[in-house]
This record gives C-alpha cells, structure tokens and sequence, in this order.
C-alpha cells in the first residue's frame, strides 16, 4: 500500500466535480490527527513505511480508526485481524510463500469465495494469480500490512505460539478468585515468563467468555491441540497450540479445579471460579481419557449473560399465561423438556425467581448446581457417596418444602418420588429429555408410573428449542428453496422473501449472533386428564393438543421466522423430525 494508492489521481479535477480528500486530509478534517502529526508520519514514510502504517507506528492514530478511512479511499471491505477470524484451512489453500511474497492471508472460504485480507486489495494482477492458484473466486478485503505479516506467522506454524497468541492479554484481565484456589495471579506478564501454559489458559478462558461461549472443548490430536468454542449451540475452532503444550494445559486445569492431577486414566470433574473483565464467572470442568490424551472440556457458568426471569425468555405472552397459571398451583407436578442444550434448566430457574420469597421453603437437587440462587437450598447429587436424585429426594421430603425443583427425571425410582411428592402438597419442578410436550407422558409411562397417577399430577408441560438469531450485521433477504418451505409444512406465500445471514466477522461467519427460545405448552385440564387416566397413546395426546389450539414447536419456529428473527433454514435444523 503505497502513498499514491493511499490520494487520488494528481490530475486537477474536471470542472463541477468535488476533489476527494487525500487520507491525510480526511484524518486532519476528522480530527483524528495534526498536521504535525501528518508531517511527522510523512517524514517516516519516506523511509519506506506506508502513510497509514506510519500513523499507527507513531501512534497518532489507533488501526479501528484508520481502517475505516484506507476502505474508503480503495472503496472495499476492510477487516481488523485477530486470530478469532482465521479459518486455519481457508489460510493454507494459499501457500505460506505466496502469502509472505504477496502480503495476503486467506480468512475464510464460503461457498466457493475465498475471502482474502491484502495491504493492496485493488491490485488486479494479484486477485488474479490467487484465484488461479486456489481455483476459488477471491473476495479481497483491506487490512494493515504490518497486521497481516504479524499473523501470518501465527497461521502458518506448526500450531499457534502461546506466547504470539497472549501477547495482548491484558494484565488482571483473568484471575482466579481466591475461594477457588490459593495461587498468586496478579501479574500475567510475569506468569508468562515463568510459564507460557499459565498465560495461554487464561487466554483461552478470557476469549470464551468475551465471544459468549457456553463450553470450550480441548482436545488431544496427533500433531496439535485443538481448542474449540460453543457458541450459540454451534462448536467452532479458535486455536491450535502445538501438541506438547496439551499435558501442560490440562495439568493446568486440573489444578486450577482441584482435580488430581497424577490421574490420567478415569474421568475427573471440578470447579473453577475466575474473574474475568471484574465480573466472576463460574468455569464447570471435566476431563476425559481418550487415546491421545486426555479431553477437557468446560462449561461456562455466566451469570451476567443469562437472564432469570420469565417475561425476558421471549415466551409468547399466551403462553406465558399458561406457564405463570400451573406455576401459581399450590402443589402438582411442571415439566419442561427438550434435548441438552435447549435451555430447559434457565426456563425453571427463571420459575423458581419467580416464585420464590421468604416464605417458601424451596429446595433443588441438581447434578450439578449450575447456578447459586439465594434463598433457595441446593444440593449437589453425588453418586459416589450414593446421593441420587431418588435418595436426596427422600431427604428433601423429610426438610419440609414448599416447592422442589429436581434437575432431570432418570429412572423409575424418582420419577415416583417426584409424583408422590406432587400428590401430597408440593409443587414439583423438573426436566425430561423428549422431542415435544405430549411425550413427556409417554416417557412417564414407559419408565413405569401409573397413568392415573400421571394424570392426577401433572400440571402441564413445556417443550422448547433454541434457535440462532439471524446476524444484525450481515442479514439480507432470501427466497427458501421449496425442499425448505416443504419441510416447514410451510402454509403461507411461498414467494414471499425471508431473512438470513451471509456471514461475517461480527458473526464469525456463520450469518447468526444469540438466540431466541420457541416453547411448545401443554396445560393439563380435566379432558387431557382423562385422556391420561385412560391410558391414551401419544398420537391420541398430540391430536387432542392440536384440537385444543396449542401450537407445535414447528409452527412457532415458522413464527419466528416470518417475523424475521431467524432464517427458515434453522427452523429446519432445530425442529427436523417435529
């Protein structure tokens, strides 16, 4: 990127016609720079640095705010580098020679367009020789040079250097809170110097919670250590540390969660709690052997990132009603159900908030406790010291509660106990693992409980799903191929155009950024109780819910979509087979 690239043509604009302003003069009128300043980086500039380079190395001007400017002048897409945005794959189709030679670095491929970050992304010749290379259209896109040499070293190594990738961890941006572990982190820097693996882990734990990761899976391969994000349901690759670093980050871990760290061979779980940007943040972790090492993986606990209230889940007002109605019973049993990772165990802690007062004894058994709520009492199962879901149940009975939320029915011995309670004066939260409301009495039924029992418990249920919301950024209108509308039982204008993402580096490319829950409610009055009592198969349930007006977890996913929150193509994903 050369000064002359940076102005427009010397020659004297056409009579009528406004001259565009040089990159200096923008800066200057933007007041984002001196004329001195200018001066001083014009001076460094004719030692061979680029103008907008220059400005950055005097520290004039910061690169988010130069960027903008340089995409303006070349009229292109401009991209701030970080390592989060590399594809790894996408980078090697062009080789590291080529790269280095020409001042390039692939980002990401999508759908046969190789996005590329270039210091000069109007110079033809080049787009050219790297399409013929690649065999991939290039979508060229404007970053420092200095930026792009930086992180071509990262890229093309053997796997990313810990101390290349921590080099911007900001000093106290993760610590360890004192209750969780005595060890001293009060200087990253100095952690680095002593060991890298310290500085790489804080890093790693720092990132997950900055980009709203809910789990960070570490993995053992044959070269490399491969470190995942789960972020809004979906895991994504964000780093591949060299393969010898993978028993130093684990031993790491292991101590942080008061794990053993001379057992490699049997599974191990623990706690973490760090503080990570001021705000604590409990980390879940858990080791598993594999054949090249051992996995971990841990589970974000973000309070500040989830919302405990019922009205902010984004639950249809109509259904809401229904949900505060069975909540407000006296005594009987709720369900919510849905696969992992739908959001069952946010829906009842949101119901609990919503209940719970000082005049309520309400207790919780949990495997394990996600979450501290105060004034409730919760217990942690252990089967290791043979506290079950079944045998802390009993005891809890005994405690005298008002309300009794269990984490998940397992078997036959607590899904008993929970409708004993449920008939004899307590109000009985917890979840199942079905595909749709109406299941949750068949799944009932075959662990072994009375259909009559069933029938004179429960209060309702609640099926849900998270969807991904379309990216603000990056959503755009689309026509959905008719297979998709087909699989939506679509009944509406099928020429009418819906919303999806294109990707983008706000979204890492993946055209969604947070989700939105779709529930499926199923109140119990006294026609689906003796539809219970009688022993009624699931078909019979499901007909009658649709009878009686309640919508299926597919025709709130159409709703949503139509209303442009997400695309047609992730209803299609999440409720596939509903």
């Amino acid at each position: 990127m050369t000064a002359e690239l940076l102005s427009p043509p010397p020659n004297a604009p056409r009579p009528g016609m406004r001259r565009k302003l040089r990159l200096g003069e923008q800066l200057i009128a933007s007041g984002k720079i001196t004329e001195a300043e200018l001066q001083a980086a014009l001076s460094e500039q004719r030692t061979g640095q680029r103008l907008g380079e220059s400005l950055v190395k005097l520290g004039f001007v910061e690169e988010s705010d130069l960027l903008p400017f340089l995409a303006e002048q070349f009229e292109v897409p401009y991209a701030q580098l970080r390592e989060g945005l590399v594809d790894p794959q996408a980078a090697r189709l062009i080789p590291r020679s080529l790269a280095e030679a020409t001042c390039s670095l692939g980002l990401f491929c999508v759908r046969g367009v190789l996005t590329v970050a270039m210091a000069n992304p109007r110079e033809l010749a080049l787009i050219d020789r790297l399409e013929q290379h690649t065999g991939l259209r290039v979508r060229p896109v404007l970053a420092l040079g200095a930026a792009i040499v930086d992180l071509v070293g990262r890229v093309y190594g053997e796997g990313f250097q810990v101390e290349t990738v921590t080099a911007d961890l900001e000093e106290g941006a993760v610590s360890l809170n004192d209750e969780a572990i005595e060890l001293d982190l009060e200087g990253l820097a100095s952690a680095a110097d002593e060991s890298p693996v310290i500085n790489l882990v804080n890093y790693i734990i720092l990132q997950a919670v900055r980009q709203r990761a809910s789990d960070i899976h570490i993995e053992a391969g044959p070269r490399t250590t491969t470190v995942r994000y789960r972020v809004d349901g979906m895991l994504r690759e964000v780093l591949r540390p060299r393969r010898e670093f993978h028993a130093a980050i684990v031993s790491r871990l292991k101590v942080m969660a008061k794990m053993d760290i001379a057992e490699h061979r049997l599974p191990q779980d623990g706690r973490i709690h760090v503080v990570v940007d001021r705000r604590e943040v409990d980390v879940r972790a858990s080791t598993l052997p594999t054949v090249l090492g051992e996995k971990v993986v841990l589970r974000i606990l973000d309070r500040g990132s989830v919302t405990f209230r019922l009205d902010e889940l984004g639950i249809p007002a109509d259904q809401l009603a229904y949900l505060r109605d069975m909540l407000a019973r006296p005594h009987g049993l709720v369900l919510a159900t849905g696969p992992t990772g739908s959001g069952k165990t946010t829906t009842l802690y949101s119901a609990i908030e919503l209940i719970k007062s000082v005049e309520r004894n309400i207790v919780t058994v949990e495997d394990p406790v996600e979450y501290r709520l105060d004034l409730i009492n919760q217990v942690h199962v252990n089967s290791g010291a043979s506290l079950t879901f079944a045998t802390a149940l009993r005891s809890i009975l005994r405690q005298d509660p008002d309300v009794i939320m269990i984490g998940e029915i397992r078997d036959l011995e607590t899904a008993e106990t929970a409708v004993q309670a449920a008939l004899t004066g307590h109000l009985v939260l917890s979840t199942l693992h079905t595909n749709d409301a109406a299941s949750a009495v068949a799944r009932l039924v075959d662990m072994g409980v009375a259909p009559f029992k069933i029938a004179a418990a429960l209060l309702g249920v609640v099926a849900q799903r998270l969807l991904r919301r379309v990216c603000p950024s990056c959503r755009g209108l689309y026509y959905p191929p008719p297979t998709v509308l087909d699989a939506l039982h679509y009944t509406g204008d099928r020429s009418r155009q819906f919303v999806r993402g294109s990707g983008c580096e706000r979204c890492f490319d993946t055209g969604c950024q947070g989700r939105i829950g779709i529930y499926e409610m199923l109140p119990v009055n006294r026609a689906l109780r003796d539809l219970i009592a009688g022993g009624a198969s699931l078909d019979a349930i499901r007909d009658w819910s649709s009878a009686a007006g309640y919508d299926t977890l597919l025709q709130q996913g159409v709703r949503v979509a139509e209303e442009g929150l997400v695309s047609p193509d992730e209803v299609v994903r999440v409720t596939a087979g509903e």
